[in-house]
């Protein structure tokens, strides 16, 4: 029969609905959220002020 066997699918609730290894949505948020935060750290460290160096008279 053609069609979807809804016995074999998977019912994800929660964390898992976004983030999982089954589906093709699933993988792409997991690498989205990857380079995200290596982004960020990136970002975080570039950004970041530099210490002055305390000069006494």
């Amino acid at each position: 029969m053609a069609g979807h066997d809804h016995g074999s699918q998977h019912q994800f609730t929660g964390f898992a609905k976004y983030f999982n290894s089954y589906t093709i949505i699933g993988r792409r948020n997991y690498v989205l959220a990857t380079y995200g935060s290596i982004l960020a750290l990136v970002l975080f460290f570039k950004l970041k002020p530099k210490k002055m160096p305390v000069t006494e008279k």
